[in-house]
């Protein structure tokens, strides 16, 4: 009878907790939940290769309304161990493993690319352009590849080795522009480094 009232005692204070914290210890449970690494996500969705087992250039332009993103910046370098920009170049993309996609590379920094749209998720930096982007009757998102229109994925595109990517939005007609201003940049021969990457520090 004694351990009866006991267990009814227990259970009854764990039910008042419960209650009273309902939202707070549910809050938690669905923090817990979804809170997993986006690159960890991508590397097993995609396959990709072990850290160092590929290393390629590519040159990458992102023009919006006319105005090209400037990954040299400081938010945009070294983001990701397996592909990213660094020493403050704005257009040179490094990749240092197998299967790697421009997902990977997009994702790092905050910025989504659909068939249909540019996601800028940039709001802590009020000095670059942020917002979504999307194709519509007066303005187009075009995606060339080497100078030759790419119709599929370019988030899923693996870059090779000297590559050339443009991405568009805007007014169709600066197109022709935009890819002789890619044409122009020099894809240094750069000699393979290998980051040191310790926890979310990754220095060259």
């Amino acid at each position: 009878m004694v351990i009866a009232v006991a267990f009814v005692i227990v259970s009854s204070g764990f039910f008042s907790y419960y209650f009273m914290n309902q939202n707070e210890i549910d809050s938690q449970i669905i923090k817990n939940t979804i809170n997993v690494d986006p690159e960890k996500k991508l590397l097993s969705q995609y396959g990709v290769g072990e850290f160092g087992s590929d290393h390629a250039h590519a040159a990458i332009v992102v023009f919006v309304d006319g105005e090209q993103l400037n990954f040299g910046l400081q938010q945009f370098q070294l983001s990701s161990r397996y592909i990213h920009f660094e020493n403050h170049n704005p257009y040179i993309i490094h990749k240092h493993a197998t299967s790697v996609p421009l997902e990977m590379l997009f994702a790092s920094f905050g910025m989504k690319i659909t068939p249909d749209c540019i996601i800028l998720n940039f709001n802590e930096f009020d000095d670059i352009k942020t917002g979504r982007f999307c194709a519509g009757q007066d303005q187009s998102l075009v995606f060339y590849v080497n100078e030759e229109e790419y119709f599929s994925d370019i988030s899923q595109y693996v870059i090779e080795d000297n590559d050339r990517i443009l991405i568009s939005f805007g007014d169709a007609e600066s197109i022709s522009k935009h890819l002789t201003y890619l044409k122009s940049l020099e894809i240094f021969d750069i000699p393979k480094k290998t980051p040191n990457y310790s926890g979310d520090n990754i220095t060259i």
